[in-house]
């Protein structure tokens, strides 16, 4: 019963902290799906994270936060859009600037506004976002095996959990079954045969980066106004970076990203719980080398397969109309 109850455990872990894993993935194949490279998902990640628990703090209701990060995502997005997009800059470049920015700026006025040194004030019960618990979820608790299933897999999560698993059959339906879905794909892939057709290939990829400001700006909110209570430097600890990674190695598919992100997710759980645990035979393991599991895991799984992963055609290049 221990060792299940550890399973059931660490399975529920998985989920709570693949979830911005899975909002950053899908913002990103929003984007790089209609040819746009975004690895600054780190940068909206952490802008969404501050001013979420900037808004929730001064206007007192964390859905106020989440809605001002949603706002500042976007405006993110078409940054990169208008730099990349309308005037053909290099994507990786204005990438950079806004993680690079975003470390900066968030410090910076944090500091400006609260007084603190890269932190928010703490948010009080009434401004941020509490696990929700299902229907009958205590009452089955007792029930071996499915009870500790649906009362702690299941229930007890934020809502952000619920949104982001319920996302991405949604963005599946999206790029692949509706006709957004037909020419999002198509702008990523060959955008002169879509020019040709009639379809706006800069509308296309605004699109596309407006939808990816939404997603990425749950991901920021889960982490200041959920599994946090404020905002702290750099709280997004290279989640975006992971988020792309787990994109490359799912090849640019929503199932298979998913899948990636719950592996990143468990391997941040699993070295969590080794921490102080000595492994028989061994002994204590440095602390250091057990944070590095989730990390590791990601150059090698990227050094192994993203050599097999075939991106868009298109991702990169910025389309010149010709005349």
């Amino acid at each position: 019963m221990e060792i299940s109850a550890d399973i059931i455990s660490l399975v529920s872990a998985t989920l709570r902290i693949s979830t911005p894993l899975v909002f950053a993935a899908m913002a990103g194949l929003f984007a790089e799906r209609s040819g746009v490279i975004d690895f600054g998902l780190e940068g909206k990640m952490l802008a969404a994270a501050f001013v979420a628990a900037s808004g929730a703090h001064i206007f007192g209701s964390e859905w106020y936060g989440l809605g001002l990060a949603i706002v500042c995502c976007v405006a993110l997005s078409m940054l990169h859009g208008f730099a990349s997009v309308t005037h053909k800059g290099d994507q990786v470049v204005s990438c950079v600037a806004i993680n690079i920015l975003m470390i900066g700026l968030t410090t910076a006025l944090a500091a400006a506004w609260f007084g603190q040194q890269g932190l928010t004030p703490t948010l009080t019960d009434d401004r941020r976002f509490f696990e929700i618990t299902l229907p009958f979820a205590d009452a089955v608790s007792g029930v071996p095996l499915l009870g500790p299933i649906y009362s702690e897999i299941i229930s007890g999560h934020y809502i952000f959990v619920y949104i982001a698993y319920i996302f991405v059959p949604c963005v599946y339906w999206v790029v692949f079954k509706t006709r957004f879905g037909l020419r999002l794909r198509a702008v990523g892939e060959n955008p002169s045969a879509v020019d040709t057709a009639g379809i706006s290939v800069e509308l296309m990829r605004y699109k596309a980066l407006a939808v990816n400001g939404v997603l990425v700006a749950f991901a920021g909110a889960y982490l200041s106004t959920a599994i946090n209570a404020n905002f702290f430097r750099e709280m997004s600890a290279g989640r975006g970076y992971l988020a792309l990674a787990a994109l490359i190695f799912g090849k640019w598919h929503p199932k298979t990203a998913l899948i990636a992100c719950l592996l990143f997710g468990f391997a941040d759980a699993l070295q969590i719980r080794l921490q102080g645990v000595p492994i028989p035979g061994i002994g204590l393991i440095p602390v250091q080398f057990i944070q590095a599991i989730p990390y590791v895991l990601t150059v090698v799984l990227l050094a192994g397969f993203v050599g097999k992963a075939i991106a868009p055609g298109a991702i990169g290049q910025p389309y010149i109309k010709e005349r």
